[in-house]
């Protein structure tokens, strides 16, 4: 304000000398200097007001702030522009922030991993899902991935993407706690960019069920080719003139019957096995009487148990209800006694146990037999999984009991597993949900018992 008191005087005192000296009077020159110092004083404020303005305007663009619309625009280097360019300078800033956030934020929640690399192959940046992957101890960025891969393929494939603009295709194992099947694509940043960009899809999943169809297609073509071969053997053999063999024809016959009985077992057991996988059959949900099922299962049983002189125990308390579908329940118990019968010594015996426990029903099979190693526990439940192949098939087996099972008690919300070694026998856990009785309901559909099946 001092500056604009001292024009403000100096106007007045300069006014009124020109005045008095062009007058020669002395009130028309006070009066024409105290006009001439108001209007500079007037002058003065409003201009200094508006640069206050516009000073406080760009330290609020500095700030952030949004700047007064009322504030006039300068020219050039004048404080206002440079207030407004800073603030939308500001403000597209802010919004490319957000932008890029949201775009990093998207990357980080993708399943597949991606990453980025400098003109020279250094990985620069990569989101979440690539460390899961990789489940490195190190960091990923600033290195090449010949240090992050033992295959070379990555490697020439990325060299590839940023020296020649090629891009490529491959396929990864990654070993580890949890190995992994990788498929990757890489492509060049294009454009002015330097450098390549890689995508990492997870197809373990994908590969191994690539190989349970292939297992499964060489299996089902394996065990049908047996019977089959038996039946056209014998067959031809009856034709070329054995069936007038009295001694012969019948045991021939016999052995034909025999195998087209186990044949159909086996398309029975593919059939129901496919039905369960694509839920096609819908099992109830109702309260089971475990010892009733469990009798009328043990009565298809034990015909086959008293020629070996087996006998079968059952501990199951009454009144022991689980929720569950009762033909489903009374298959996994048909199943899991005949495997039992079956591989038991002669004279040998199985024992049948249930109790309840936590919200649960556990139903034990156990039996005297050869046992089962360790490094085929985790596989017994598997379609066509033998232990011992020849004796199985022997015993008349298709390989399809346990993974029944298995899908039975999945289904409804239960759980299967095996203790065995050698020598001791083997016992079968079987877990159900456990329930109240409740008053009979309408019958809801159930499946059919299948024949017992290994």
């Amino acid at each position: 304000m001092s500056r604009t008191v001292h024009w403000a005087w100096g106007t007045f005192v300069g006014v009124t000398a020109v005045a008095l000296i062009l007058t020669n009077s002395v009130a028309r020159s006070l009066v024409l200097g105290l006009l001439a110092g108001a209007c500079a004083w007037a002058s003065a404020v409003k201009a200094t007001q508006q640069w206050k303005r516009r000073a406080e305007a760009f330290a609020a663009a500095a700030r952030g702030i949004s700047v007064d619309p009322g504030v006039e625009r300068g020219s050039g280097d004048d404080p206002v522009r440079l207030a407004h360019e800073v603030q939308d300078a500001a403000i597209t800033n802010r919004e490319n922030t957000r932008k890029l956030s949201v775009l990093r934020a998207v990357i980080d929640g993708m399943a597949e991993g991606v990453w980025t690399t400098s003109e020279d192959g250094t990985v620069l940046e990569h989101n979440n899902a690539l460390k899961e992957f990789l489940y490195t101890g190190q960091g990923i960025v600033g290195h090449r991935p010949r240090d992050l891969f033992e295959s070379s393929e990555l490697h020439q494939a990325v060299q590839k993407a940023c020296r020649e603009h090629l891009s490529s295709r491959l396929e990864l194992n990654v070993e580890g706690v949890r190995p992994r099947v990788l498929s990757v694509y890489v492509s060049p940043l294009g454009g002015e960019l330097k450098g390549s960009s890689a995508v990492f899809f997870d197809v373990t999943e994908l590969r191994r069920l690539e190989k349970v169809r292939k297992d499964f297609v060489a299996n089902v073509s394996h065990e049908l080719r047996t019977p089959i071969t038996a039946i056209r053997g014998y067959s031809e053999t009856l034709q070329s003139g054995a069936i007038n063999d009295p001694v012969a024809a019948p045991k021939m016959v016999d052995i034909i019957h025999r195998q087209s009985e186990r044949l159909s077992e086996l398309v029975e057991d593919l059939l129901e096995l496919s039905r369960l996988e694509s839920r096609q059959i819908q099992l109830a949900e109702k309260p089971v009487d475990l010892l009733e099922a469990t009798q009328r299962a043990l009565e298809a049983v034990r015909p086959k148990a008293r020629p070996r002189g087996t006998a079968i125990e059952v501990q199951v308390p009454p009144n022991l209800f689980v929720l569950g579908d009762q033909r489903a329940i009374e298959q996994i118990v048909l199943n899991l006694v005949d495997n039992a019968v079956k591989y038991s010594p002669p004279n040998g015996r199985v024992e049948l146990s249930a109790s309840e426990h936590d919200g649960h029903v556990e139903m034990r099979v156990k039996d005297n037999g050869t046992g089962i190693e360790a490094r085929h526990l985790s596989r017994i439940f598997e379609r066509f999984y033998r232990v011992d192949k020849g004796r199985s098939r022997e015993m008349g087996g298709t390989g399809l009991g346990l993974s029944i099972v298995k899908h039975l008690i999945t289904t409804m919300k239960g759980d299967v597993r095996c203790e065995s070694a050698p020598g001791q026998g083997s016992t079968f856990f079987v877990e159900f949900l456990s329930t109240e009785k409740t008053p009979p309901e309408a019958p809801a559909p159930e499946i059919d018992s299948a024949p017992a099946a290994t």
